[in-house]
Formats: C-alpha cells, structure tokens, sequence
C-alpha cells in the first residue's frame, strides 16, 4: 500500500494524459494517432508544467511497466498464418529486406553513433510496424525514456509522410498491383499508414499491401530475437544465453505463436488490441513527460537523418529485390 500511495499520483497524471489523447484522437486526421497525440500532450506538460518530484516516480513507474504490459495485448494481433497467406516468393523479398535492414540499422547506429538506443529503435521501428515494434524492443535496450520519446516521433514522422508521399510517386510509374503493394507494404511505417497509401491507389493495391504488411508484422518476434542476439552476443560466454529474454518478450513470443494456432473470436482479438493501444498510449504519455525539449532537439535532429537514411535504404532495397525476383 505504500508503494500505491508512492506510486499514485504519477500513475493518475500519466492516465489523464494518456486518455484523453485516445478519446481526442477521432477528431484528428487518422495518420494522427492516439500514441503519437500522448507522446507529444505528455512533452508539453513535461516541459511547460512544473511537475512535483512526488509524481516522477509514479511517471517513471508508468513509462517502464505499462510499455512492457502493452505489447502482451498487441501480440494478440500477430499471425503467422499471414507468412503462408503471401506465397514464398514475396515472404522471401520481405525476409531478406527485414533481415538486411536490422543489421543494416545495427552498424549504421555504431557508424554514425546516433544517441543512445535512439538509432535502434528507430531502424526497427522502420522496419517492422512503427510504435508496436518500438514497444517490444525498447525495455530491453532503452535506458533513457528520451530515446524512446524520439524514436516514436521521428517513425511516425516519416510513415505520416511516406503515406503521402509514395502514391504520388508510384503512380508515375507502370507497376502490377503486386509491385505497388510490395513497395507500400514492405515500407511504410505502420498499418493505418499502409491502409491510406495503399486504398487510395485502389482496391486490388490496397488488399495486397495490407497482406504483405501484416507479414511483415508477423516478423516482429524472430526480429526480436534476431536484433537482440546483434545486441548482445560480445556479452555472452555461452550461446544458451541467447535465450536469456526478459519475461515479456518470452510471453510476447508465446501469445504470437498461440494467436497463430488458436482461432481467437474477432471480437476477443479486437477488445486485445484496443486494451493494448490503450495502455500503449498511456506508457506514451509517461514517456513524453519526460522528454526534454533540450534534448528533443539536440538527439531529434541526428534521429531524423537517421530516420531519413534507413527509410531511403529500405526503400531501395525492396526496389533491388523486386527487380531480383
């Protein structure tokens, strides 16, 4: 009860905040989403309010615990039947540019030596699924709730923009529908973001863009696995521990392979997603408040050419393949 009362009014501020960017995100354009409305309502009030030292632990508690509680519901969303669904050929070009791209992030981070984890999760963020991605890598490797803060920003920045601006681009040029949706799939940052760019160049692009994207979302875990192994295998003595994942990330791999076995009713997989987006956003909030405009700035900049860098890579990657197979 007294780590409650220690914890509580931290809690209550980050739920505030949290909940009212979710109701206030309908009114919004929809590339505006309630995790990046919580992200940037909680850097106000962190940086315009003078918050009290008795909420910080409560924030902090919020930030940490509720990012990790998250990613348990979205997993709910994750299906590996989606992997089948796409046929071997263009679940090959998607394998190879995910895999290149995360080792291509890893030395480029190191290259440039972007702040912190910042460069990580911004390249897996790019080439997984946006903020959900960010989420599941970012307890085990974020120190600083700061990187965090501008990696989201800087992945929605650049899918809000790509969702634009692709079309644009791609209508220039005679491609199959399969063509434009492996390049709006395989991209952008986010579904809602490969929902707008794909529809609105037309059905057949559209349906096949959301098939290779969801994909691509199915390879959230073995990435997981994947970059953390990059991250950590000069620390290990012995290979078993590889596998020496924290909690949530074993019951995230777990309830993705379960979702993938079991036929959950929709409605039952709708109210997970939610409850995670929720909590999601609320972990947004906490986050954003303690993002420092000064520090926005100084790390922002590097983690936008970032950013801008890997997105560029991905996007001649996948044009490299396309043109392989």
């Amino acid at each position: 009860m007294g780590l409650l009362a220690k914890e509580i009014r931290g809690i209550v501020l980050s739920l505030l905040i949290g909940l009212s960017a979710f109701f206030l995100a309908p009114f919004f354009p929809s590339s505006f989403n309630s995790i990046l409305l919580a992200l940037l309502l909680g850097i106000l009030v962190g940086n315009l309010v003078n918050i009290p030292d008795n909420f910080k632990s409560g924030i902090g508690f919020t930030s940490g615990k509720l990012l990790e509680l998250s990613i348990l519901f979205l997993a709910f969303s994750i299906n590996y039947k989606h992997i089948a669904a796409l046929g071997i050929m263009s679940f090959s070009v998607i394998a190879v540019m995910v895999f290149v791209l995360l080792l291509f992030t890893y030395y480029l981070s190191k290259k440039i030596n972007c702040p912190g984890s910042t460069g990580w999760l911004i390249g897996f963020g790019t080439t997984i699924c946006g903020s959900s991605a960010i989420a599941a890598l970012a307890p085990g490797v974020s120190k600083n709730k700061d990187d965090v803060g501008i990696a989201m920003a800087v992945v929605n920045l650049f899918g809000t923009l790509g969702m634009i601006v692709l079309p644009l681009l791609l209508v220039k040029f005679d491609l199959s529908h399969l063509q434009a949706g492996l390049l709006i799939g395989g991209s952008l940052h986010s579904v809602g973001n490969v929902v707008g760019a794909g529809y609105t160049m037309g059905q057949a692009i559209g349906e096949s863009a959301i098939t290779i994207k969801l994909a691509r979302v199915a390879l959230l875990s073995p990435a997981l696995i994947f970059f953390n192994y990059l991250l950590n295998r000069k620390n290990v003595s012995n290979w078993k521990e590889h596998f020496s994942l924290p909690w949530y990330l074993w019951s995230f791999i777990g309830i993705t392979i379960l979702s993938s076995m079991v036929h959950f009713p929709e409605s039952f997989l709708k109210v997970m997603e939610e409850t995670g987006k929720i909590i999601l956003t609320i972990a947004m909030a906490a986050i954003g408040m303690k993002v420092s405009f000064k520090q926005l700035l100084q790390s922002g900049q590097k983690g936008v050419w970032f950013g801008l860098i890997v997105f560029g890579v991905q996007l001649l990657l996948l044009i490299l393949l396309m043109l392989l197979v």
